[in-house]
């Protein structure tokens, strides 16, 4: 290969991760604007409310075991007294079977030009406790005497500005009001009510419901403590985010334009929410203190449903940028093959202002996505990267059907991008086979040129 030529395909390669250094700073814009949009996210949920988890209903019952332990006075000659012991405990009785019916709206929050999707649920809790028989309750002694306390019935939510009305539970035909506070040892925030379970002789049932308008932002979750859980939910939004460790079951999920609907049917021998809470119960009652605060998912087994935009602007336009050195990469090849078959010289300066123009077109993508939808920002700014180049390129290369030639080469190029950003499960097929294209297509094209002819003066070549 001639030194003229080599010294070229520097220059060339030197330019490439030059246009990295732009292309580098949009990424950083990037990644700054998705910070601001968090920021948003958070400021909305400070001003209003959180994403909520709905943990219950669940059965708590207070009492006290009292028993009589003998205490050593003195060892010679042996002296004993008989100390009377109270030791307050509960039992955490969680329910049967649980019904969950729901409907959620949805609404948008701003924080300047940033978008928040918030949500306003009415939800119908109705299922039935086993109440357990006293003599199952748990002793320090077989002989102790147990007393029962008030027992109430605790529901956790997250966030409880989002509770729209006061409800109240309907138990075994009486209905009570909630009162504030979850009143359990590791979940503070909720709601509780007293109810009347009897002097538990023996094992019971007692039917319970309830009517919950619950507001909250982007996610809705919910911890299955029931032996046989059976939540339903329905909305208008059309584009759900079924997340957690549970989806709903395939049969009752529809998702279409008009909306949603899902039903999960979760049974105990699914999840280990039972035992999870109850360990964390018997934590919160040991520190007198929450462990990890309020509701803490990473403890529990959850599901959830988020209330989201589907095209994220900002992962889209920074999935986007990760093609940009391919992009200028392909452009700059093809420049450079031009100038091999056609022995039309392009000076760098022209292979650093079309990059430019290519590094150019990320900014505006993501700059104009912040105000009309993203496939519009995608087509104004791609139209606009494509006519520039054309049209520079015509005169760069003295012909405007060259011009017209790379126009279109890049309006395809454009549209495989696209592709690439709407199909993210094929992301990496269709990328293999741009590239593979590409490569084809530059072997084909210099299929029968002389390497070692190649920058060589006309009158030396063999």
């Amino acid at each position: 290969m001639q030194k003229t030529l080599l010294f070229k395909a520097l220059i060339v390669g030197a330019l490439i991760f030059l246009i990295g250094l732009p292309l580098m700073m949009i990424q950083s814009t990037i990644s700054e604007r998705m910070a601001y949009h968090a920021q948003a996210v958070n400021s909305i949920a400070a001003d209003s409310v959180r994403e909520q988890t709905v943990i219950g209903p669940l059965l708590v019952i207070p009492y006290t075991d009292e028993y009589d332990e003998e205490q050593l006075l003195e060892a010679e000659p042996r002296k004993t007294r008989i100390v009377k012991r109270v030791v307050s405990k509960r039992r955490l009785v969680f329910p049967n079977d649980l019904q969950v019916k729901g409907t959620v709206d949805t609404d948008q929050r701003y924080r300047g030009i940033h978008k928040v999707l918030v949500y306003s649920s009415q939800q119908t809790l109705s299922g039935d406790f086993v109440l357990p028989a006293l003599a199952s309750f748990e002793r320090e002694k077989p002989e102790s005497r147990l007393t029962l306390g008030q027992p109430f019935v605790a529901l956790t939510i997250e966030d409880v500005r989002g509770i729209r009305n006061i409800p109240k539970i309907t138990w075994n035909g009486t209905a009570v009001e909630f009162a504030q506070g979850a009143d359990l040892s590791a979940f503070k925030n909720g709601l509780h009510a007293p109810v009347d379970t009897g002097d538990l002789k023996q094992a019971t049932t007692a039917k319970f419901s309830f009517d919950l308008g619950l507001d909250g932002i982007e996610r809705l979750h919910f911890v299955p403590v029931a032996k046989n859980n059976q939540i339903t939910l329905s909305s208008k939004w059309p584009h759900p985010q079924f997340g957690g460790r549970f989806l709903p079951t395939p049969k009752t999920r529809t998702v279409d334009a008009n909306g949603f609907s899902a039903t999960w049917n979760i049974s105990a021998l699914a999840t280990s929410a039972q035992q999870q809470l109850t360990q964390l119960e018997q934590a919160g009652s040991r520190s007198g203190t929450a462990p990890g605060g309020n509701a803490t998912l990473e403890n529990l087994d959850y599901f959830s449903v988020g209330f989201i935009e589907p095209v994220d602007i900002y992962s889209q336009a920074d999935r986007a940028i990760k093609y940009g050195l391919l992009f200028v990469a392909l452009t700059f090849a093809a420049f450079f093959l031009f100038e091999l078959l056609k022995q039309l010289p392009i000076h760098p300066v022209q292979y650093l202002l079309v990059g430019l123009a290519l590094a150019l077109f990320f900014l505006l993508l993501v700059s104009l996505s912040e105000h009309i939808r993203f496939v519009q920002a995608y087509l104004i700014a791609s139209s606009a990267c494509i006519v520039l180049i054309g049209f520079y390129l015509a005169y760069a290369l003295r012909n405007w059907k060259r011009g017209m030639g790379f126009g279109i080469a890049l309006t395809v190029l454009y549209g495989v991008l696209f592709g690439l950003l709407r199909s993210e499960n094929n992301a990496l097929v269709m990328g293999s086979i741009l590239l593979f294209g590409v490569l084809s297509a530059i072997m084909i094209a210099t299929r029968k040129v002389d390497w070692y002819q190649v920058g060589k003066p006309p009158g030396l070549h063999a």
